[in-house]
């Protein structure tokens, strides 16, 4: 099955190897003519890059085994979420200055914020919708990048400029394949406004929401759309989330039985990056990134994993081995 609109590539390389169901390309690495290392919101953007370096010194991956898009999201594509006036606002660098909260972008000529961040950010969302077909088909899937949760359909935020989560859920409940309901895992550590607004009143797509309360954020209005809403406490450590994880998950996915899990895996939740406000270790991230495919792959529910936060050096080696975890333990079965 291909989604609408979306090219992929072949399932097989050119050495006859079969690909796994993970997504990169180097065109998701954002650049600001070296500017990006002064900001910390790159090492989110960027976090791709190491992991798929880190799994290829692994023998996990080589470049000819991953999926890449071909080409970035077309703003036809776009629009399947988006309104007509808030892509037009991307054309401004002011507009793109606030959604990035990185002032400096303000000295920069919209052309040079196009080619260093905002197409970047269309590669990763097409992505996204890459990584929801592969899931159909090979009942996993992880996109190096992506998990834009702060934007919905009318505006950005959080650095997060197109709403990937958005765009693919609405291409998987539009599939063949009896896509008709859909659940959201999120547990970046930042409260996901942007899906939560664009699904406000749709009982298709239940969304559980596992964050810190006391940051960024804060949107009330779009605290409505959480249907297992799970407030953290600033400095939860392993412990106590991983109780909260495992008990709230268990009640949604009774509450809720899925065709797909869209799961945004932020790696802000580790103890020290500056953002999140949270201290799980890596360790924790590890067991919570299996806690989720568990469930998923045990049930046969395809899943979709994306990326999202985490702004610190290290995030990219964490996911590197709960990558290589996860396929220890046979949660990233081989297609048969």
């Amino acid at each position: 099955m291909c989604m609408r609109g979306q090219e992929t590539d072949d399932e097989v390389s050119d050495s006859g190897e079969e690909k796994l169901p993970i997504v990169f390309c180097k065109e998701y690495n954002v650049r600001f003519c070296g500017i990006e290392r002064l900001v910390s919101t790159n090492t989110a953007a960027a976090k791709g890059d190491g992991i798929f370096r880190r799994l290829c010194e692994e023998d996990f991956i080589r470049e000819s085994s991953v999926h890449r898009p071909r080409k970035e999201i077309s703003r036809q594509e776009l629009k399947v979420v988006h309104t007509k006036r808030y892509l037009n606002s991307l054309r401004w660098s002011v507009n793109v200055a606030k959604i990035t909260e990185v002032p400096i972008l303000l000295l920069l000529p919209i052309f040079c914020v196009e080619r260093g961040y905002l197409r970047p950010m269309r590669f990763q969302t097409a992505g996204s919708l890459m990584a929801g077909d592969l899931a159909l088909r090979h009942g996993w899937a992880i996109n190096l990048g992506g998990g834009f949760h702060h934007c919905s359909g009318n505006r950005g935020g959080g650095f997060c400029a197109y709403a990937d989560i958005s765009l693919l859920i609405k291409r998987l409940l539009g599939s063949p394949h009896g896509v008709r309901r859909v659940m959201i895992v999120d547990l970046d550590a930042h409260q996901g406004n942007g899906h939560e607004r664009d699904f406000m009143d749709d009982e298709r797509v239940f969304i559980m929401d596992m964050y810190n309360a006391s940051i960024y954020p804060r949107d009330k209005e779009a605290k409505v759309a959480i249907r297992r809403k799970v407030e953290l406490h600033p400095y939860t450590q392993d412990r106590e989330y991983l109780h909260k994880l495992r008990s709230n998950l268990d009640a949604a996915l009774a509450e809720f039985p899925p065709d797909v899990i869209i799961y945004n895996a932020g790696t802000d939740i580790l103890d020290g990056d500056p953002l999140g406000a949270l201290s799980v270790s890596p360790e924790g991230v590890i067991l919570r990134d299996e806690e989720v495919f568990k469930r998923a792959i045990r049930a046969n529910i395809p899943i979709v994993m994306l990326l999202s936060g985490g702004y610190l050096r290290s995030a990219a080696s964490v996911i590197a081995n709960s990558v290589l975890n996860l396929s220890a333990k046979g949660l990233l079965p081989r297609r048969h």
